[in-house]
């Protein structure tokens, strides 16, 4: 891998200021979805070191949580300069073991670094509070206190992003965290190692395991000195580690599945309404929980839209991430199959294959964009969430009935509105059952706002305020005179 920088691209593990290979030498190999070449390979630790991994988060915590807000913020502020100052090597090295487009992976530098100035600036925000004293001749408050040790396992659709995000709320709280990445992807988290080490944050704050996912969920989730555990990825997956985590009553953070309804109106312009619901499908070639997994039209200007939604999805560019493409490759052959999986099940419901020639993909992980006309709530490309460019459009007859189909899943983290009244829209919006609503924009996510979900697409909030809130603990205190000393 050629890069400025070539001590960025690590294949060990990191824990406790150590890069550390498996104790039996045993690794995985991580592929280049674009070509199926080998990039390199990640350890798989064996328990033993995970464990090690807990112990030596725990032994770095109370001197991290020690240090005031504003030295735990000064060395945070280094780490987002050095993600900054590193952005085109980390750019590459996500596209070459995720597969987007060099220009989105910068982007998600950007998104990503904006989480860790965000904390450290948010940490000094962590407030107690003085309670009125119901209690004769005592004083009342609180005080917020870090958690402790906090784990973080993230996604590879995001393999920076969903760290920092994490990450910057839990060591602005004082918390020292250990994250295990997807096997497909932890060469952007070591990276992130790499340069947290630069920045000055102290060896066994900020940890990264790699090895068997199902080994290491259930001795983290099961050691009692682990407090916090945050996960984003699937609703399958957050239900074990709840299982897991129970046993010691975890904090929980969970930012599960999503089945993201795009509703439209028919007071829109409808090109321009089709133009962002493409780029509101197609982006991360689909594999995003934000992505609209439903595009639902009004019947008014069904047929239009889905003229005009056919020739934007047919500008789009399939290719190597390395080139200038709008859409790069699926994660493996696998997501390949479910996205074929879905448009024949919706074919054999009567929906209408609009645009999708597969003879055209430039190689094995590669889905060419798709179009799935007339979709209706008996196929699974209405049901499930949709990590692929499969795109589904059903239509609507009244304000009643999408709000009625939208809330038909157990999903519930993101909706889109797109209309020009603005009480329809005030309307919609209360009615949707989702954590998060976005009207007539694609951009709604940042470091500032509280991003989740409700139902089976999560618990907690990650960023905003609430972020913080997720790896502190509120301590209540109850200060009473002691009586003076006999005789005094």
């Amino acid at each position: 891998m050629q890069l400025n920088d070539p001590r960025l691209f690590r294949q060990l593990a990191y824990i406790d200021g150590r890069w550390t290979a498996g104790n039996s030498n045993r690794d995985e190999a991580v592929l280049d979805p674009a070509n199926g070449e080998t990039l390199g390979h990640c350890a798989l630790l064996d328990a033993e070191q995970i464990t090690e991994s807990v112990t030596a988060a725990e032994g770095a915590f109370d001197a991290w949580r020690a240090l005031t807000v504003d030295e735990r913020g000064a060395r945070l502020k280094a780490w987002y300069r050095l993600l900054h100052e590193h952005k085109e090597d980390l750019a590459r090295i996500m596209t070459l073991e995720q597969g987007k487009p060099l220009h989105d992976a910068r982007g998600e530098i950007d998104y990503g670094a904006s989480f860790i100035e965000w904390f450290a600036e948010e940490a000094r925000r962590a407030y107690g509070m003085t309670i009125p004293s119901h209690i004769p001749d005592a004083m009342l408050g609180t005080v917020k206190e870090p958690v402790g040790v906090s784990v973080m396992f993230t996604p590879w659709n995001f393999p920076l992003a969903m760290i920092t995000r994490k990450a910057g709320a839990a060591l602005a709280a004082g918390c020292p965290v250990i994250v295990k990445p997807a096997n497909e992807t932890p060469f952007s988290a070591l990276a992130l190692a790499e340069l947290a080490e630069r920045a000055g944050i102290p060896a066994g704050v900020f940890n990264v395991v790699t090895g068997d996912p199902a080994t290491v969920s259930e001795i983290l989730c099961g050691d009692n000195r682990v407090r916090s555990v945050s996960f984003t990825g699937s609703t399958r997956v957050g239900k074990l580690l709840i299982r897991q985590s129970a046993g010691s009553v975890k904090r929980m953070s969970l930012e599960l599945g999503g089945n993201a309804p795009f509703i439209v109106c028919e007071d829109v312009d409808v090109d321009w309404a089709a133009r962002e619901a493409v780029a509101a499908k197609f982006q991360t070639a689909g594999q995003d929980c934000l992505a609209a997994n439903r595009i639902l039209v009004h019947r008014r200007i069904y047929e239009r839209f889905v003229e005009r939604f056919t020739a934007h999805m047919k500008a789009l560019k399939v290719g190597s991430g390395m080139m200038e493409v709008d859409i790069g490759p699926l994660i493996h052959t696998r997501a390949v199959g479910m996205a074929r999986e879905l448009v024949e099940d919706a074919t054999s419901q009567g929906a209408r294959l609009i645009h999708g020639d597969q003879s055209m993909a430039p190689g094995a992980n590669f889905f060419m964009p798709t179009l799935l006309a007339d979709i209706t709530p008996g196929m699974k490309v209405f049901r499930e969430e949709n990590f692929s460019p499969v795109a589904g459009i059903g239509v609507f007859d009244s304000d009643e009935e999408v709000v009625e189909l939208a809330n038909d899943t157990e999903y519930g983290l993101a909706a889109y509105i797109y209309s020009d009244d603005v009480r329809r829209i005030w309307k919609m919006m209360r009615g949707l059952d989702y954590g998060m609503v976005s009207v007539n924009t694609l951009k709604m996510t940042g470091a500032p706002i509280p991003f989740g979900g409700i139902k089976q697409s999560g618990l907690g909030r990650e960023g905003g305020a609430q972020g913080l809130e997720e790896y502190l603990d509120t301590k209540y205190f109850c200060l009473g005179n002691m009586p003076s000393p006999s005789g005094s």
